[in-house]
Order: structure tokens, then sequence, then C-alpha cells
């Protein structure tokens, strides 16, 4: 790596989402994921001397691309890179996925993770940043919960999320939102005898009561804990089955029990 020494920082923004900032220590140059605001980024910039040099946009909710108008006015050589089908129209790096994007030394991977949205894509770099190669999932996989189905369908999104469960165990997965205690309460009404998950909400609420983010969590612990990683371990098959049986909803396979969980964290 030359040397270069990168950085991940949590911009909060709004109630619970999260700003993500890659800086280059040597170069001083800052990409950025997600702004839905301006204002907390070009703090951010000032306040730790960075150039804002790129923009990663996953889809196209407002919380999510809201600022980037602003920042580009303020910063007008900076590269916006974001799905190009997609009802967002201020990217200048238009990308599909299978597509590779290249920042300072990292070549992100773009990955197809429609659900959440149809538009919806995820970078990924095995570069390791902090001893972890480095997944930016949007509102797609959040710590122990998925994004809601606002406009694809339940098939989807556990295709999508079957995408990101084949990455390396090790990748630290970057959401956009701190959902994780309302996700966990969720996930332990299903596994109520999960101790996994109740030693892990112990740990995120202490995290939270120091006022630190959960996020990022890692990906080998989301597939361990997180039930909508988890539609074909037999505990949550279990706890799908039963919930459809007292729902009428079919149960017939991976896809079914999937939808099942989602009505569930909807329903909840």
């Amino acid at each position: 790596m030359w040397g270069h020494m990168l950085t991940i920082s949590a911009i909060p923004a709004f109630s619970d989402n999260y700003i993500w900032c890659l800086a280059d220590s040597d170069t001083r140059k800052a990409l950025i994921v997600d702004p839905g605001q301006a204002a907390p980024v070009e703090k951010h910039l000032a306040a730790n001397g960075l150039t804002l040099d790129t923009i990663l946009v996953t889809h196209h909710h407002a919380d999510h691309v809201g600022g980037i108008k602003d920042l580009v006015k303020a910063h007008p050589d900076c590269r916006v890179t974001g799905p190009a089908e997609s009802p967002f129209k201020g990217s200048t790096n238009l990308v599909h996925p299978g597509d590779e994007v290249v920042w300072e030394s990292i070549t992100f991977q773009v990955l197809g993770v429609p659900g959440h949205t149809l538009d919806h894509i995820a970078y990924f770099t095995d570069v390791e940043i902090n001893g972890r190669p480095v997944l930016f999932c949007g509102d797609t996989l959040f710590v122990c919960g998925c994004g809601r189905l606002f406009e694809g369908t339940p098939e989807q999104m556990r295709q999508s999320l079957q995408t990101l469960r084949n990455l390396p165990e090790k990748t630290a997965v970057y959401c956009a939102h701190e959902y994780t205690l309302a996700n966990l309460r969720f996930a332990r009404s299903w596994l109520p005898r999960d101790e996994g998950l109740k030693a892990f909400e112990e740990q995120c609420q202490k995290a939270r009561d120091a006022g630190e983010p959960t996020v990022p969590s890692v990906l080998g612990d989301e597939k361990r804990l997180n039930p909508f990683l988890r539609w074909d371990d037999p505990e949550v098959v279990d706890a799908a089955r039963n919930y459809c049986a007292q729902n009428g909803l079919p149960a017939d396979s991976e896809n079914a029990i999937f939808a099942a969980i989602r009505h569930g964290k909807d329903n909840f």
C-alpha cells in the first residue's frame, strides 16, 4: 500500500444514518458513501483537513443522496459514482453490477443487491482496512437485520443477501443505519433461546450506552446471528414455520422462509 494509511469514519446524519468517510492520510483525499446531508460531511472534511474526491451511491433514497447536490457545488471536481439504472440522476460515473471502481490504491467490486430498492448496489474490496476487507452495503444488510422491501421481492432480497453471505467471513460490514438494537429485539423474539444473540444484544447495548456505533459488524457474526442470513438454519426455519402456520403463510421454500422472517419484522 506504499505506506498509505487508510481510515474509515462514521459521520452521523439525521437521527440514525451513518455516512461513511474513507480517507487516505497521505493524500488527504476522502471518499464519501451515501451522503444524505451535506453539512455533517463538510464539517468532518474541514475538521480533518480532507479534500472530497469521490462519492459512492448505493441507492436513490433521499437519506442517501440528499446532500450530493450541495457537495458537488462546493467540490466541483468530485466524482459521483452510482447505479446506472436509477431514479437518482446526479451520478457522473454510472456503474453496473460486475463493474469495478478504483479509488487511490483500492479496487471496489460493484455488487447488484436489489430488494430494498431495484437500483441498489453494494461496494466490496478485499483490500484490508483495519485488518478487514470492506463492504459498503447501504440498506441491504443491517447489523442483525436487512432493509425493508420497498421495491423488490423477498426472492430478490434473499438472492442479494446470498451474494453478500458469500463474501469472506472476516469482511467488515458498513451499513447505513443504527438500527441494531431494534433488529435484535425482533431477532430475540423469534429466537429467545439463542445465547449468541443474547450476548450480542448486551454487547451492543453497552456500545450504545457509551455513545458508540454498533457498525461495522463482521460478516461471520452476521451469518451466525442475523435471522435474515439464516433462512436455511434449522432453528430459524422452525420459528418461521410456526409463524407461517399462525399467519396463513406458505413455508415451502427458502424464499418463503425468508419472506416469513421479513413479514414478521414488518409486523413486529
